[in-house]
């Protein structure tokens, strides 16, 4: 038996898809842009340290802070019941969920919902950024058969941290400040940017460089076909592995 000798279930995915997904993408950025345009792109830390946060380990702590003020963003807009961009739901989610927030925005009578993966990476550190874990192949190979509708969306923000002295203290402030930010429906990355590192599991879907990213516009089912293709490429998965997560996770017909 090989690859092309299965039976997939094959998701089709509604024919608005990539038009609700430009929305909710647009959404994202402009709700993070209005709040950068505001002056609120910084996270300040108060602390009673003299000099200052250790910057040289402050990254590891980086990532929860970003997602919370990202979630806060998104908190803002939705307390306002007549914003301007339809948002009418946020859920934080909890920590090693497959996403930290999911957002939903009403389009005339449908729901869109966008599953948000935040990725928070250094300005100061140069790898930063490159082949972050996004999600495990089985997980989001699954999800995409049972809704082919599902919206996994890559929200990346740069940042970098430094420590400010208070006037009012003496002490030091850390500060992390925004510096750029941007989204991505991991169904729309190019193939050239996705990889797949087989460690960890069914392995983890990773994106080469998350600020250099070109996308291509595929169905679920050619997605799904990537994933395989990763998967079945790598040198420490077989083909029987394949098999017996298709199996187990009904990818295939009985």
């Amino acid at each position: 038996m090989k690859y092309d000798d299965l039976v997939f279930k094959i998701p089709k995915e509604s024919k608005n898809y990539r038009e609700n997904s430009h929305i909710v993408v647009g959404n994202i950025l402009s709700i993070l842009e209005k709040r950068v345009e505001n002056g609120d792109n910084k996270i300040i830390i108060n602390t009673n340290l003299r000099n200052g946060l250790p910057l040289e380990n402050i990254n590891k702590i980086a990532g929860p802070m970003i997602e919370a003020w990202a979630c806060e963003a998104f908190d803002n807009v939705f307390d306002d019941k007549n914003n301007m961009y339809n948002l009418i739901n946020v859920e934080a989610q909890e920590r090693l969920g497959m996403a930290d927030v999911i957002l939903q925005f009403k389009k005339n009578n449908d729901i869109l919902t966008g599953n948000i993966d935040v990725k928070a990476t250094s300005n100061d550190i140069p790898e930063s950024g490159r082949s972050p874990n996004i999600t495990s192949f089985s997980r989001i190979r699954t999800a995409y058969v049972k809704n082919p509708d599902f919206m996994f969306i890559i929200l990346s923000i740069k940042h970098r941290v430094y420590s400010e002295r208070n006037e009012k203290t003496n002490l030091m402030d850390g500060i992390m400040e925004i510096l750029d930010y941007n989204a991505y429906d991991l169904k729309f990355i190019s193939e050239d940017d996705i990889s797949y590192n087989p460690a960890l599991g069914t392995g983890q879907i990773q994106i080469k460089d998350i600020h250099y990213v070109t996308t291509v516009f595929r169905s679920t089912w050619e997605m799904c076909q990537l994933l395989d293709k990763k998967y079945l490429n790598s040198s420490k998965k077989t083909f029987e592995d394949f098999y017996k997560e298709a199996k187990k996770n009904k990818w295939i017909k009985d």
